[in-house]
């Protein structure tokens, strides 16, 4: 799951879309949250006073010994309300009762059953906790807005933290009524409806994200096919200029490149084709005037040299009908393709055999194709290493098919030298054994077709060579 989000064009987007809208959702939310917080601050402020001058109010009318329980009973998980023995009592004294006050577990205020309570308030002792760094930061009597009808010697208390207020009412008899509001506005994110809306939000964007790209991604899997089809030198159709911009101006540019490989290829097998053709009338030319040579050690070399540039010729054009045939490309089982050739060659006096190794059953090629660069390889391992034992073996991106003989192997500095055409390493080869140069050439120019390639290793007890092709 994880690489599909790394590695896919639609999960990287659809990733990125959805971190877009987290970041943004979440930033709305902080403001939004904060303008909550604020909301609910000033109305809780407001509700908290007006209910205290109500209830300064009632507890001035009602008789002395049911004023406290009043006061009890109007408790709420952020307020407190009690009678104090004086009419003015002092911050410090005021504030040790209001941290009292909200020290009692809201049910005992009340003095109601577990049940009454249960599921509201803080836990016994949070507020206390809430409570205890909180200190007075101002004092005003008579409070901003106080109404006419209350005691212009009551007082306004506002705490340093800016989270809560309290008030100090005289009632007349020598005591106070006094109220305290402190309340850390805190929620947690679970309670709101953000983890909902965004949710349904990131499902939303998602599955339109999906759709959209896969749109996107369509052609471009289809050109990823395309490009890989051509490299296997495949017959390939145009593909299908259409879509944005962006993947139709693409299309067009691979269609162009195809359409220049090919022409590129034809011209130059065009021009092999012509110079192999062209080149065999002097040289019938000049076997025709050698006949006439009477030296006849002279007259051996010249038809050595003659054979020679002729076999070169037939070895271009060759060359040029292979770059020109277009062999359909097939799935055929590369197991037995290669161990019929073997048992071809080793019935006509070669040491040809095949070595039973992982079994390959399938590859998608152009069997005689391959057949013929395999040949090319076996006959060198034969003519340069007396023998050829051939096998497959399973490769990281297909398989590979391996032919080793056991001659005299070839320095690694030259390794790649002999696959240019007409190279002869006669240092290490015997110089008797005919042949152009052009084997390997053809051989890595087959494999390079299907999208593989050939290599040489030689490990000082023989050669081995490799015609790597993709499954």
């Amino acid at each position: 799951m994880m690489s599909w989000w790394h590695k896919t064009l639609s999960g990287q987007l659809v990733a990125a879309l959805l971190g877009a809208l987290l970041l943004s959702q979440v930033a709305s939310f902080l403001f939004v949250w904060q303008e909550r917080k604020q909301v609910l601050e000033a109305s809780d402020r407001t509700e908290f006073t007006n209910r205290t001058q109500s209830l300064a109010r009632l507890v001035a009318s009602v008789p002395t010994d049911v004023r406290a329980r009043i006061a009890r009973a109007s408790a709420t998980d952020d307020t407190r309300f009690w009678i104090a023995g004086t009419a003015e009592p002092r911050s410090g004294e005021w504030l040790a009762a209001m941290r009292a006050q909200f020290a009692t577990p809201l049910a005992q205020l009340l003095d109601a059953s577990e049940g009454v309570v249960q599921g509201g308030g803080r836990r016994p002792g949070e507020a206390a906790r809430a409570m205890a760094g909180a200190t007075v930061a101002d004092e005003r009597s008579p409070p901003v807005d106080w109404p006419g009808d209350l005691p212009t010697e009551a007082r306004a208390v506002a705490f340093a933290d800016d989270l809560g207020t309290g008030f100090a009412v005289p009632l007349g008899d020598g005591t106070s009524f006094n109220a305290a509001y402190y309340n850390h506005f805190s929620g947690s994110i679970l309670t709101t409806p953000f983890p909902l809306t965004f949710s349904l939000t990131a499902g939303l964007v998602a599955l339109v994200a999906i759709v959209a790209i896969r749109r996107i991604a369509k052609p471009l899997a289809r050109l990823t096919e395309a490009a890989e089809t051509l490299g296997r030198g495949e017959a390939l159709d145009p593909l299908p200029e259409t879509g944005p911009d962006d993947i139709r101006h693409t299309a067009e540019a691979f269609n162009r490149m195809q359409e220049r490989l090919q022409r590129f290829v034809q011209d130059r097998t065009r021009m092999l084709a012509a110079i192999g053709h062209d080149l065999r009338t002097p040289l019938t030319t000049l076997r025709l005037r050698a006949e006439f040579v009477d030296d006849e050690e002279l007259q051996s070399r010249m038809f050595a040299t003659i054979d020679e540039m002729r076999a070169m010729t037939e070895a271009i054009l060759s060359l040029a009908r292979q770059e020109s045939e277009t062999e359909p490309t097939r799935t055929v089982d590369l197991g037995t393709l290669v161990e019929s050739l073997c048992e071809d060659l080793a019935e006509v006096g070669n040491d040809v055999r095949f070595v039973e190794g992982e079994r390959v059953t399938t590859c998608r090629c152009r069997p005689d194709s391959v057949r013929r660069a395999l040949r090319n390889l076996i006959e060198n391992a034969v003519r340069y290493g007396e023998q050829a034992r051939v096998s497959l073996a399973p490769a990281d991106d297909g398989v590979e098919i391996l032919v080793r003989d056991r001659g005299p192997g070839i320095p690694p500095d030259r390794l790649e030298d002999v696959f240019a055409p007409f190279v002869r390493l006669e240092a290490s080869r015997n110089s008797e054994t005919g042949g152009v140069g052009l084997g390997l050439s053809i051989a890595r120019a087959i494999a390079r077709q299907h999208g593989g390639d050939v290599t040489l290793r030689s490990d000082g007890s023989g050669l081995e060579a490799a015609i790597r092709l993709p499954l």
